[in-house]
């Protein structure tokens, strides 16, 4: 039996913790699929937006962040209509303004990646947690990288989704030091 962090008790949580979560992404793509997905949490488990992500996927056409920029008030209309992700106008709306502001940000830094990853120097912050309740839920590295988004127009990125997608994107390494994953 392996040891894990005490979140990942169950599935969908212990394939993503074994899977993703913490690992460093440097795709677009991919960095802008979990700023979705961290938004869509906010007042709900991981668990739920888990479990609609292959949902989110596919309505927002695979995370193609130009596309999802194109996105129009017909789109919104349907999206509010889709059972398999988590129909909030306001969440649905930011999720469009958000990946018209990465292209903002890859035209002014280069990529999304270079910019998020610019908030810890390029590389992983490893922390030394033991248990799920030392680990903090905002630091901030987090409450700086909220303002500076929302600075650029970012909207659902408040401090604690920001740590949320720094966790889940491998900017500081959050595995409690007993988990298997901590090392890797």
């Amino acid at each position: 039996m392996k040891n894990r962090c005490e979140w990942a008790k169950d599935e969908p949580n212990t394939t993503y913790h074994d899977r993703e979560w913490g690992r460093p992404q440097h795709d677009d793509a991919k960095l802008f699929e979990f700023l979705i997905l961290e938004g869509a949490q906010a007042g709900l488990s991981w668990t739920t937006v888990l479990k609609r992500r292959d949902g989110y996927k596919e309505a927002f056409s695979n995370f193609d962040i130009l596309r999802v920029s194109k996105y129009n008030k017909t789109h919104v209309e349907r999206l509010l209509k889709n059972e398999s992700i988590i129909r909030n106008r306001l969440k649905i709306n930011s999720v469009i303004n958000n990946a018209r502001q990465v292209l903002k940000i890859q035209e002014e830094y280069g990529s999304f990646d270079k910019y998020l990853w610019g908030f810890v120097n390029h590389k992983p912050i490893k922390n030394k947690y033991k248990k799920l309740s030392d680990i903090p839920a905002s630091n901030e590295i987090s409450q700086n990288l909220s303002k500076d988004l929302k600075k650029h127009g970012f909207n659902f990125v408040g401090p604690t989704i920001c740590y949320a997608l720094m966790q889940a994107v491998g900017m500081v390494n959050d595995h409690i030091v007993d988990c298997f994953m901590y090392q890797k």
